[in-house]
């Protein structure tokens, strides 16, 4: 077998070896579940995601932002998943799997074709394939933007070296083509064009062939695609209110931070433990000077063995050029840092040590063993940690409580714990981390809305309130706090305000879930049963729901409409036969209404008959509507035991109101009438 043979086959066995190793390492992600940080607002709660590919949400993918950012690829990926595997988590982690271990091989390949050394290219592709740091990105549902972005900027780079090639007009097109899909998966691309000229240093060395001025003005029109999505992000991350932070971190803070997450993010690559899906700020004054006199020197040190070693100038810039846009110097997030950042980023790093051992052992044939063996011992170790931070994100809880471990005064893990802890009904738990959360941040929305949520599922309804109202005192006026005070409000009897916070909610979202419904109701109870009808209407033009059925069915009785009330009532039925309330009503009124068109005995005594099987034939209300629809079909008899059934267990339970009404009832059944309703 002649060399060039072996060295295909070398390279088979390593592409194969590569997948291999990757879906092992990720083989624990089939468990996990989505997660409460940002899989809803990206995919399970965003109906424009979950309904699928359609006409409009490709539209909207491309017309609209999303959490700050325009990125529609990433978003039509994500409306693909929902088309093809709906909301079953495992479909969703498979695609990023997939994708990721596409661009491992296409980095190897990229990389053994510009600088023709397999060994340490295949090193660099396993690495970033298997490093536990790579496992945010490929782990988190909602972070497909990064893999996708990975892809992207892999191909626009493969492109990139075919134009470079033989350039010419066509395969320039191809480039700006490929780099306009990569910007539209995640804005900080933006950084690519500065990466190609750092490729016109090392590996390509075009910058010795090639007229400066040229490898320039070739990029012009790649850095006026970034310019443009640099505008597009500013504008829609200030109008989506990302910038808020800026406000909270003075500007020496944020730069303090910078120094102190480069050193930080070098640290986490060569030794990724502690590793946690939100880091917060944790700046000293002496840690920032250490870790800015470090960068200061490892830069000098880079540029002046750049000339020598060309691939150390270029990989550490392209660690440090293509962090820019991630290092907060305009703050979008609460976060220090993240390890989705390093995606690509740590790839210049990777440079640095792949091809600084190949020029070590390069004259020390003895050393190749030990860089195989040490190589070994790195990948294995970096498979075994990145399948236990899989394992991390399983779920919500999973997630934040190992957070909570890593990191101190962590105010968004403890929001999220404490939110995924009153998903799982450990309410006292999730109270204790919701306090926890804000009492770090008291500017945290989502904790004290959360909170006020729980309160009012255990029927603190002051504290519930208080949490609502503090939260619209805080200039977080949502329809989701409003409607949540307005629940709290109904159910203390204050209907006059609920009312009102309920109009708040549909003139900030008129679609809001359930509102008109609620608003119904509470007209109703208030003595407005023509204004409820009117609002339950419209509820029935955005949700065809049994509730609301129900709901406009007893707005007319109170307005005395009784073919109205039963023909929604009747519908209702039909879509939940086995609420006792509307069964009530509707046997009440077939049985009881001195109206041909409507009176149905038969009727009134399946209904009545059913409710009182739901409930056992122990509540006094069913019975003495079952005994009415006995009376109404001549079944006297059975109408007066019956009525006197009702009768015993009305004054057991203290409802006098009704025993008085049942006793008036029985005189009817004894004198041989059915009631009738006056």
């Amino acid at each position: 077998m002649t060399l060039e043979h072996r060295q295909k086959h070398a390279q088979i066995l390593i592409y194969v070896g590569l997948i291999v190793a990757t879906l092992l390492a990720y083989e624990p992600i089939r468990h996990n579940d989505f997660v409460n940080y940002d899989d809803r607002a990206y995919i399970t709660e965003n109906p424009k995601v979950t309904g699928g590919i359609t006409l409009q949400s490709i539209i909207w993918a491309f017309t609209n932002s999303h959490m700050g950012n325009w990125h529609p690829l990433t978003m039509l990926s994500h409306i693909a998943d929902c088309q093809l595997f709906g909301l079953h988590p495992l479909g969703h982690h498979l695609v990023s799997v997939a994708i990721h271990i596409v661009n491992a091989l296409l980095l190897l390949w990229i990389l053994n074709s510009i600088t023709g050394s397999l060994w340490p290219s295949a090193f660099v592709a396993a690495i970033f394939a298997l490093h536990p740091l790579q496992v945010e990105s490929v782990a988190w549902a909602a972070e497909r933007k990064t893999v996708l972005s990975g892809l992207f900027w892999l191909l626009t780079m493969a492109a990139y070296i075919h134009y470079t090639k033989r350039p010419g007009t066509a395969r320039y097109i191809l480039l700006f083509l490929v780099y306009g899909l990569c910007i539209m998966t995640k804005p900080v691309v933006v950084t690519l064009p500065f990466v190609l000229l750092l490729l016109d240093y090392w590996p390509l060395g075009r910058i010795e062939t090639t007229y400066k001025g040229q490898l320039i003005t070739e990029k012009i029109p790649l850095l006026a695609l970034s310019v443009t999505l640099s505008v597009m992000t500013l504008i829609a991350q200030r109008d989506g209110g990302a910038f808020a932070y800026i406000e909270k971190m003075a500007l020496d803070s944020r730069i303090a931070n910078m120094f102190v997450s480069y050193i930080k993010y070098i640290g986490k690559m060569i030794w990724p433990s502690r590793l946690a899906v939100f880091y917060p700020y944790n700046l000293s004054v002496a840690t920032t000077v250490i870790c800015a006199l470090l960068f200061v020197l490892i830069t000098a040190l880079s540029i002046y063995t750049g000339r020598r070693g060309k691939y150390i100038m270029t990989g550490w810039l392209w660690f440090v050029g293509t962090m820019v846009p991630m290092m907060g110097l305009i703050q979008a997030g609460a976060q220090a840092m993240a390890d989705r950042y390093m995606y690509i980023s740590m790839l210049g790093l990777l440079f640095i040590v792949a091809w600084a051992v190949k020029d070590l052992v390069a004259s020390r044939p003895r050393w190749k063993v030990v860089a195989a063996i040490t190589a070994v011992v790195v990948l294995s170790s970096a498979t075994t940690l990145t399948r236990l931070q899989v394992g991390r994100w399983r779920s919500s809880l999973t997630l934040f409580d190992y957070a909570l471990k890593v990191t101190e005064n962590n105010e968004v893990a403890e929001s999220n714990y404490g939110s995924a802890l009153f998903e799982a009904g450990r309410l006292d738990e999730a109270i204790l981390h919701l306090n926890k959360a804000l009492s770090i941040t008291p500017n945290i929305a989502e904790a004290r809305d959360n909170l006020g949520r729980i309160y009012a599922k255990q029927g603190k309804l002051n504290e519930a309130i208080a949490c609502f109202t503090e939260l619209i005192n805080r200039k977080h006026r949502t329809a989701e706090v409003y409607y949540n005070l307005a629940i709290a409000l109904g159910k203390q009897k204050r209907y006059d305000e609920a009312i009102k916070h309920l109009a708040k909610v549909l003139q900030l979202n008129p679609t809001y879930p359930d509102a008109y419904n609620k608003m119904g109701f509470a007209l109703q109870l208030t003595g407005r049963p023509n204004e409820a009808i009117k609002y339950l209407n419209e509820g029935l033009k955005i949700s065809k729901d049994q509730e609301t059925y129900a709901n406009l069915g007893s707005a007319y009785i109170q307005v005395g409409k009784y073919d109205l009330a039963i023909q929604n009532l009747t519908r209702a039925a039909e879509l939940k036969s086995d609420n006792t309330d509307v069964l009530n009503k509707l046997a009440w009124l077939l049985a009881t209404v001195d109206d041909a068109s409507i009176h149905n005995v038969q009727k009134a005594v399946e209904f009545a008959q059913r409710g009182c099987e739901l409930t056992g034939y122990n509540d006094p209300m069913l019975l003495d509507t079952l005994a009415v629809a006995y009376a109404a079909a001549g079944r006297f008899d059975e109408a007066k035991a019956t009525a006197e059934k009702a009768l015993n267990l009305a004054n057991k339970t203290g409802l006098e109101n009704l025993a008085i009404e049942i006793q008036e009832r029985i005189k009817f059944y004894e004198a041989g009438q059915p009631y009738r309703q006056k």
